[in-house]
């Protein structure tokens, strides 16, 4: 979507924010690769933090040293990289987790693992950009959900009345095209609005 809208804006680069349903690692890399500047909030997918125990964020990672640190202060080192669901996947663990005081709150198993994506600091490089401004999901919120929200609520805020894509898109470009001359005679007025259709 965000390279649709590069494209029709014709321009060499693009910010776009996004909310955590638009997750995806290949398509955060495919953004970059065209230009693409993404923040967005990364889901929990893991039930370690629900479960109250250390997630991924919770481990530093050393890249002079290929490494990551738990917050016990051990070093889980390389170990190998293995392919899973076509994305190259670097594995970490350490064998100290079996006599670490914090391992109830870190792990069930025998000890703790870790998997770094090979393009990994992308997604690190969306959460720096997410902690550095906050408050760019409350602007999201506020510029994409309210138009939505007042969209479906006139038009019944079930479903579409048609069906086939084309009809679709029709209904959805009116309701659009209600909503945009409903914030321009808020904004600027009828009659200026008039003058303005008929010039």
């Amino acid at each position: 979507m965000a390279k649709q809208a590069k494209a029709v804006l014709k321009t060499e680069t693009l910010e776009a924010v996004a909310d955590r349903g638009y997750f995806n690692s290949p398509e955060i890399l495919a953004c970059h690769e065209a230009g693409i500047t993404v923040t967005l909030p990364k889901p929990l997918t893991s039930g370690a933090k629900a479960d109250g125990r250390f997630g991924k964020q919770d481990f530093a990672y050393l890249p002079e040293e290929d490494a990551y640190r738990c917050p016990a202060g051990e070093r889980l080192p390389y170990r190998y990289t293995s392919e899973e669901d076509g994305k190259m996947l670097r594995r970490y663990w350490t064998t100290a987790c079996q006599n670490c005081a914090l391992k109830s709150q870190c792990t069930t198993g025998p000890e703790r693992r870790i998997a770094r994506w090979e393009h990994e600091h992308l997604l690190e490089a969306v959460q720096q950009r997410l902690d550095a401004n906050p408050e760019a999901m409350r602007q999201r919120r506020e510029t994409v959900e309210h138009p939505f929200g007042t969209m479906k609520a006139r038009m019944g805020a079930t479903h579409f009345l048609t069906k086939t894509l084309p009809k679709v898109a029709t209904e959805m470009a009116l309701s659009v095209l209600a909503y945009n001359l409903t914030r321009v005679m808020n904004i600027v007025g009828v009659k200026p609005l008039i003058v303005a259709i008929v010039a």
